[in-house]
């Protein structure tokens, strides 16, 4: 067995079996790749459909009592039993040779790998509206970069960051480093983020080679729901305050000092654009960025956006 699979999901039953469909098709014999399936508490009719995929599908099924994608991660990569875990969302559909590019990748010679991050195109559930700023495709997790090349290098385009959605990890790299941040990620319904762009600059940081490769390709359902204003000034609200804290774990916190001053400016400027209704697209382009700011101000300034996710997720605090 050369890799481990690794699917994390929480009440989305439908859209597992989609993913592992497409690993099924995978232009690799299954004696290659096993495929692991973690339950981040789902509710009990979804445990038990997820129940009935594993066993469609000749996966391991492990079931964790605290939601939370990235304690769902790193038990993934506790009980890999593979040098390397391929991550990939539950809502996204491996292209058919991903397992056969992924075991390419990993054999390169040269420098070997502790994370590459994949391409990750979209399949729309509903078309992309034609008032959503070309600039934020990223935070529906779109990765269209064709290439290969080492992250935060001339190689690569500037502010490139890898996916969960799609990314292999080192699992004893990984293991190492202490997994993935339980301060960060999703928490239920609740939008915190970056806890794969803490683990890919803290492995580069330490000098491992951390690098992307287009030609490991997932296709990521689009939910509609997300296609929505209301879904992404939430979405750029948590990504401000999730800027805030990896850079705190990254011990860049200079780095928030100097930008701080720019947000409250941004703030201060267009907080009349708050009286907008947040279903309205009206000033968006003004409205995203005020949603940001805010983020990132309450995060700098004290807030406890990690323990705000969770409550916002009703859920208890992880360990």
């Amino acid at each position: 067995m050369d890799l481990t699979v690794c699917i994390c999901t929480h009440d989305r039953p439908r859209y597992v079996r989609d993913c592992l469909d497409g690993l099924r098709r995978q232009t690799v014999s299954r004696d290659r790749f096993t495929v692991l399936l973690v339950d981040s508490a789902s509710s009990p009719v979804a445990a038990a459909d997820l129940g009935v995929l594993a066993a469609q599908h000749d996966a391991r099924l492990i079931r964790l009592d605290q939601p939370g994608v990235s304690l769902a991660r790193n038990a993934g990569a506790w009980a890999a039993r593979t040098q390397f875990i391929a991550y990939i969302d539950d809502d996204a559909i491996p292209a058919p040779d991903w397992v056969e590019a992924i075991l390419a990748a990993i054999a390169q010679p040269g420098r070997p790998p502790a994370l590459i991050g994949g391409r990750i195109l979209p399949k729309w559930e509903a078309p992309l509206p034609a008032w959503w700023p070309a600039s934020l495709r990223g935070v529906l997790s779109i990765i269209e970069h064709e290439g290969c090349g080492e992250y935060r290098t001339a190689s690569l385009p500037k502010g490139l960051e890898p996916y969960a959605a799609n990314m292999v990890v080192h699992v004893l790299s990984l293991l190492a480093a202490g997994g993935f941040g339980g301060a960060i990620g999703r928490f239920g319904k609740s939008l915190l983020s970056d806890e794969e762009v803490q683990l890919a600059w803290m492995l580069q940081d330490a000098g491992y080679s951390v690098r992307y490769d287009s030609r490991i390709m997932v296709h990521h359902q689009i939910q509609a729901r997300r296609l929505e204003p209301e879904w992404l000034l939430s979405r750029l609200y948590w990504q401000g305050a999730s800027t805030v804290l990896t850079r705190r774990l990254l011990q860049q916190s200079e780095s928030i000092w100097r930008e701080l001053p720019r947000r409250l400016l941004v703030a201060c400027l267009l907080a009349p654009t708050c009286l907008v209704p947040r279903h309205s697209t009206f000033l968006l382009h003004a409205r995203w960025r005020v949603a940001y700011a805010t983020g990132f101000i309450k995060a700098a300034c004290g807030w406890h956006a990690t323990e705000a996710a969770i409550e916002q997720a009703a859920v208890p605090v992880p360990a």
